[in-house]
């Protein structure tokens, strides 16, 4: 079960720094809610591309997913899929067949791209347009792969047409029954389907601003969500303003957004990060600095329920820290050398002493060991072969053919910078352990997340940092990355599996998996996708994000889930003289 705790810190924590936040002016609406007011949040690193079809990161997710939407969004409380574009929906009795309505007043952000500068309408052909645009082969489109691709009824032959003609080409299981209405046939019974339409690449964009911007758009957003891009100067700030037109309203008869604009700074390092928090510079800050993480925690477990002036909501997160070891290249192409990587790191100490706690360890394989797959039947302490044994990390390079690491060559490990010092010293950590355990010589490489990105998908990369946070709740979002059919040409970007992991029996598994009905059986199926992940050292797990953020007093409606999946729609700010209060 997601368990969220709000601590109220003792006030002798932060007793050097007082609230100095700066109140907006605020105009009370129906039910207690007031309007007004810029959030202040920011990002350790940079955005790549905001384009939906191009969104590879966290960061570019956590901005773009506040302009657009799809037909389907996820609830900020549970991760359930509810109506956003459209409206209500139906499904045949084998979960093959969905047919969406689309709403009757939902506009497209105002923009140039429009003739008269005024959005449209939102109808059933643009939602056409987008789907074609995710089956269309092009290089900034790399949500094909984990979206429609054997999913859905033609897209596979509309992708494999793409790529002859250039453009983009009809998908036979997606039809416009009218102005409204769209149906969408898929391949095999699939009941979670609407997961995959709440995902950044199902995002319905307007024709004309592709048309008129193209590959511009990774810093601009055109879309129909609650806010749109005022002001993007990339690596110091984006501002994202209200949406005056925006669709949905709330229980008490109120138009959403509440705020007036959310406001992006880009400050690299975590110290600075917190001191702007202190100042009251910034209304949230995603992660604890580690160095604060035990005294906090230990305040909450020992704490009375005191009103003080700050907020940690916490939550186990469907994210992961872990190394990519490129399956394809000769440094890892023996599994031997892979699993030998894998015993020689002791991923406990990692957790308890770098990260100070402020984590799970990787005992497991790419699944993290949330309560919510527990409850459907995976047993993740049944996975065994992942333990620190130095040992059995000796023996595996012998076999291989490097005792003690003599003759394997040495290797670069490269990671991205931001993210504050954890990535830098996680790295050093795993240095040293290689070295001292298996006589495995590394370097480490610090380059900017986009080019890490870069490099790691076209394979120029091959020992590199990765992380993975979940497109959806379920444990195919992970899986997906090691999938074999999602390993492209050898010329082609491989943002998916960048590993270029195949395994015929994972693959067969897998596409048992998606398409079992039985909920047991099908996370049996995961359990043992992930088994083989583990015998086979797909990847060098480290440890399981835990989510945590420090929220000011004054903020109402950011409610934590695992995916750290953000709506700021019904976000708003209490008044100084209401702060006490709890809406």
């Amino acid at each position: 079960m997601k368990k969220v705790i709000i601590l109220l810190i003792l006030a002798v924590f932060f007793n050097s720094c007082k609230n100095e936040i700066k109140e907006e002016r605020s105009i009370e609406a129906d039910g207690g809610i007031y309007y007004g007011g810029v959030f202040k949040v920011n990002e350790l690193d940079e955005f790549k591309n905001l384009f939906p079809l191009s969104i590879v990161d966290v960061v570019s997710f956590r901005i773009a997913s506040q302009c657009y939407e799809g037909l389907v969004k996820f609830d900020p409380i549970d991760l359930k899929t509810v109506p956003a574009i459209s409206d209500n929906w139906t499904v045949n009795e084998n979960s093959t067949l969905w047919t969406f309505h689309i709403r009757d007043n939902v506009f497209f952000h105002d923009d140039s791209c429009f003739t008269d500068y005024k959005g449209r309408i939102v109808n059933a052909n643009d939602v056409k347009y987008c789907f074609e645009k995710l089956c269309q082969f092009s290089p900034i489109n790399s949500f094909y792969d984990i979206t429609f691709k054997d999913k859905v009824i033609g897209a596979s032959e509309a992708f494999d047409k793409s790529k002859k003609s250039g453009k983009q080409e009809p998908i036979k299981g997606v039809k416009v029954i009218d102005d409204k209405t769209i149906s969408i046939e898929l391949t095999t019974p699939n009941p979670d389907f609407p997961n995959i339409l709440a995902t950044s690449g199902c995002y319905i964009y307007p024709k004309e601003a592709f048309e008129k911007y193209g590959e511009a758009l990774r810093a601009k957003c055109v879309g129909t969500g609650p806010f749109f891009t005022k002001t993007v100067k990339e690596g110091k700030i984006v501002v994202l303003e209200k949406n005056q037109k925006y669709w949905q309203i709330d229980q008490f008869g109120n138009r959403l957004p509440y705020l007036d604009a959310i406001k992006c700074s880009f400050i690299k390092e975590k110290k600075s990060e917190m001191i702007e928090f202190k100042k009251g510079n910034l209304d949230m800050i995603f992660r604890i600095p580690t160095e604060m993480y035990k005294q906090l925690m230990g305040n909450y477990q020992n704490a009375q329920a005191k009103v003080h002036d700050f907020e940690i909501q916490s939550a186990p997160a469907l994210s992961l820290d872990f190394y990519t070891m490129l399956c394809s290249h000769p440094a890892f192409s023996k599994k031997e050398v892979r699993l030998a990587f894998n015993h020689a790191i002791d991923k406990n100490k990692i957790v308890d002493y770098t990260l100070q706690g402020q984590g799970v360890v990787g005992n497991y394989g790419i699944i993290p060991p949330l309560e919510l797959f527990k409850k459907n039947g995976l047993n993740f302490d049944s996975l065994t072969g992942t333990e620190f044994n130095v040992d059995k990390a000796r023996e595996y390079m012998k076999k291989a053919g490097y005792p003690n690491g003599k003759g394997f060559p040495e290797i670069v490990l490269t990671i991205n910078s931001g993210g504050g010092d954890r990535n830098q010293q996680i790295a050093e950590v795993v240095q040293k352990m290689l070295q001292e355990n298996i006589g495995v010589t590394i370097s480490i490489n610090v380059i900017p997340f986009p080019e890490q990105i870069e490099q790691r998908s076209t394979g120029k990369a091959y020992f590199t940092r990765g992380s993975w946070a979940a497109d959806y709740p379920d444990p195919s979002s992970f899986l997906d990355l090691f999938y074999g059919k999602n390993v492209p040409d050898e010329n082609e970007k491989s943002y998916i599996n960048s590993s270029r992991f195949k395994n015929e029996e994972f693959d067969k598994k897998y596409e048992a998996a998606l398409i079992e009905k039985d909920k047991t059986k099908r996370y049996q199926l995961y359990k043992e996708c992930d088994q083989i992940l583990i015998n086979e050292g797909a990847l060098l797990n480290i440890y399981y994000n835990e989510n945590d953020r420090l929220i000011q007093k004054h903020v109402k409606n950011l409610p934590i889930n695992a995916m750290e999946f953000r709506d700021f729609s019904k976000v708003y700010f209490v008044p100084k003289e209401d702060k006490a209060s709890s809406k």
